[in-house]
């Protein structure tokens, strides 16, 4: 268990280092562009001026994500729904947007599973994660870096912590990369965050990238609720999963280890 009061707690992750075999040869003039746009509840990160991936943060899901992430050859690395979605992928677990950041029990509340299929009559035992600001937007050539804060809120409006985040975003040819470093602070009260299976970094990928699946499967959440997961056709779905201890494939889930490499194709793109 992690105790938060009147102290910081901090977190620094690589969320994702891409490498791409069909620009594997290209030398890097890269430039990376932060583009704000508060209309639409986003910043954009453009690299040569195409979509790399973008800072989201509307009231319609329960915390900011980035969304979606791109390829080098500008394929979807992000699953669509419940966002965008797209034919032939799962759609289940709605909170599963883009790349997240948050945590399954905090105070005894459920930040993770948070999204707009939990009834209003069991909203009270859910946090929301709201943005509040950009606090320094740095653009460095074929380096980005973006700094944002947020508040993790109560049902009642309570702020339990206070989040400042910085994103770091590289392109180098054929590769790119998102750094992110974390740190949330206790405001009034004592935070703690009890041992949970829901948190607290995570990205859900697009469907060509899963780990493919050959049965029906129910998952069920911190909280009882339930997800049916249908069988689905796995052509084009090539996701394989290596952990920093060896273990592959399905044996990676549920288990500690210092990295995880995912590799796969999309469209020829690998």
């Amino acid at each position: 268990m992690n105790h938060l009061k009147n102290l910081k707690w901090g977190m620094a992750a690589v969320l994702l280092s891409l490498f791409s075999e069909m620009n594997a040869q290209t030398t890097s003039n890269d430039q990376v562009r932060l583009i704000r746009m508060d209309a639409e509840q986003k910043v954009e990160v453009r690299v040569n001026g195409e979509l790399f991936t973008a800072y989201y943060f509307p009231t319609s899901i329960a915390k900011p994500v980035l969304y979606p992430i791109k390829s080098v050859a500008g394929h979807d690395l992000t699953r669509g729904f419940p966002l965008d979605p797209r034919p032939g992928e799962r759609i289940d677990h709605p909170h599963h947007v883009g790349h997240w950041f948050n945590y399954g029990d905090v105070n005894g509340l459920d930040f993770w599973n948070n999204s707009d299929a939990i009834p209003a009559e069991k909203k009270s035992g859910y946090g929301t994660i709201r943005h509040k600001g950009v606090k320094t937007m740095i653009e460095k050539g074929n380096r980005a870096e973006l700094e944002a804060e947020m508040d993790w809120l109560a049902p009642n409006g309570e702020i339990l912590l206070k989040e400042t985040t910085r994103f770091v975003f590289i392109s180098e040819g054929g590769k790119r990369s998102i750094e992110r470093i974390s740190t949330l602070s206790a405001q009034n009260q004592p935070v703690s965050l009890k041992d949970n299976k829901e948190g607290m970094f995570a990205i859900r990928v697009a469907r060509e990238l899963e780990h493919p699946s050959n049965k029906p499967e129910l998952f069920t959440d911190a909280n009882g609720i339930a997800t049916a997961v249908p069988t689905l056709n796995n052509e084009g779905v090539t996701g394989k999963y290596l952990s920093s201890t060896g273990k592959v494939g399905d044996d990676v889930w549920g288990t500690r280890g210092t990295w995880v490499n995912l590799s796969g194709e999309i469209k020829g793109e690998k």
